[in-house]
């Protein structure tokens, strides 16, 4: 069943706004923490080791809760995940801004990981679920464009929030409240926001049509149609046919899922779920779509938790002269140095404008490629897009190891990391290779 009888209008944009915004939290959360760990150096006294296991943390969190969610999601409702889990990683966030030592604030930015797994997995299935093939990559893509806005106001807020001198003392707590710890809450907010919003709408068609609500399913296509025509249209004369029931052999009997069912009964229906990816006719598909999300999820975000850090240390690095070195010489002379010094780190709790500048820069590329990627998708088509990102970006990360000059050097590491501009991409192929009680597996963010 595709919902492909009512026009693409204001519930359509609407609907792809929110799911941005939903997604645009996933994103901010993850990459807020690579603000905060070029600036809360002192107050968490972070090693370079710790450095790496607060950026990696969110990611096993993510990770972790998955298949969870995605069981979840799948059995219960994509809405009844979503809207709770929201909320929750917001609670986690705005515990994690007041905890004073690493172990704890690794604690909740993992238990932040683990629950907005749940709101980012099921969003891509959820929108292309009301999206039939024609517009469903345009739909995502949509999407994606609204966390490439979203991500360029995250080095503004950044400025704004951080690059500030303030700090007041909480006497219960015994912390210092610092600029920083607000800019995790400022980050997580949308969050509500998008838990409010998605309250206002219903669960896919596509979803309920599955799990044997045809009433309920010509319902929520009605009220779309009365949405998208301002009620000035007649009411649509629908005949709902089902495109998987028949010939998908390995789908799950959801009327034997019940949540009075006992853990070894619910580990048993989650295999038998997820068991099917890594068989045929779906095993290479699997394989394909998660080599190419590893590989940008690596590249991409991986590299960005330390990319505010790498610059500041290159613009250090341009102020007193080195402006023949590489990129790897100039962070490993800022490592000895902090290690000769005894660790003395910078305390200033602030980042350079060049810094903001740069990030700025990046977020606004991206938003830009995002939305021509949006705009062309349907006339090229996604395999030569996904060619030439990745090309462009492995030759980047490739040069930016051997380039001697700085200036070079950040525009070569923005270019790799403008490798996560594909990961839209690669979810609207996901959502088209799998029917839609595997989507939600193949379609983690996180997102």
């Amino acid at each position: 069943m595709e919902p492909c009888g009512t026009e693409f209008g204001i519930f359509n944009y609407t609907l792809i706004l929110v799911c941005g915004l939903i997604l645009a939290v996933a994103m901010l959360e993850i990459l807020s923490i690579s603000y905060i760990i070029a600036v809360a150096e002192c107050d968490l006294n972070l090693s370079t080791r710790e450095k790496g296991i607060l950026s990696a943390v969110v990611f096993v969190g993510i990770i972790v809760s998955s298949h969870l969610w995605g069981f979840l999601a799948d059995t219960q409702g994509r809405r009844k995940v979503i809207i709770p889990t929201l909320c929750l990683a917001f609670t986690s966030t705005v515990c994690s801004s007041f905890m004073t030592s690493f172990w704890w604030i690794t604690v909740f930015r993992f238990m932040t990981g683990f629950l907005i797994s749940g709101a980012s997995a099921p969003v891509y299935a959820y929108l292309g679920e009301f999206h039939c093939h024609a517009s469903r990559s345009r739909a995502i893509m949509g999407a994606s464009f609204v966390v490439g806005v979203s991500c360029l106001f995250l080095p503004v807020v950044a400025f704004l929030v951080i690059d500030q001198s303030w700090t007041f003392t909480i006497p219960l707590l015994d912390i210092q409240y610092r600029p920083w710890r607000l800019f995790l809450v400022v980050c997580g907010l949308p969050g509500i926001v998008g838990a409010l919003a998605m309250t206002r709408f219903p669960e896919a068609p596509k979803f309920v049509f599955d799990h044997g609500d045809k009433t309920k399913t010509l319902e929520i296509v009605q009220w779309m149609h009365r949405i998208n025509t301002f009620g000035k249209q007649p009411v649509l004369e629908l005949e709902l046919l089902d495109e998987e029931s028949e010939s998908d052999p390995d789908k799950v009997n959801y009327s034997a899922i019940s949540v009075s069912d006992g853990c070894s009964a619910v580990a048993r229906k989650i295999w038998n779920q997820t068991a099917p990816l890594f068989m045929k006719p779906y095993l290479r598909k699997t394989a394909l779509v998660c080599s190419l999300q590893f590989g940008t999820y690596v590249s991409a975000y991986g590299m960005y938790m330390f990319f505010p850090g790498i610059l500041d240390q290159l613009v250090d690095a341009q102020e007193v002269g080195l402006n023949q070195t590489t990129l790897c010489e100039i962070v490993y002379s800022r490592f000895d140095l902090i290690v000769n010094e005894g660790s003395q780190q910078n305390c200033n709790g602030s980042l350079a404008m060049t810094t903001y500048g740069y990030s700025f820069v990046l977020d606004f590329i991206y938003m830009l490629g995002v939305a021509l990627i949006a705009t062309i998708i349907s006339y090229v088509g996604r395999l030569p897009i996904l060619v030439f990102i990745f090309t462009c970006s492995g030759i980047a990360g490739i040069l930016v190891t051997f380039v001697t000059v700085p200036v070079a050097s950040m525009w070569l590491y923005m270019v790799h990391l403008l490798s996560c501009c594909a990961m839209g991409v690669i979810n609207a192929v996901a959502v088209d290779l799998f029917p839609t009680h595997l989507s939600w597996v193949v379609s983690l963010e996180q997102t």
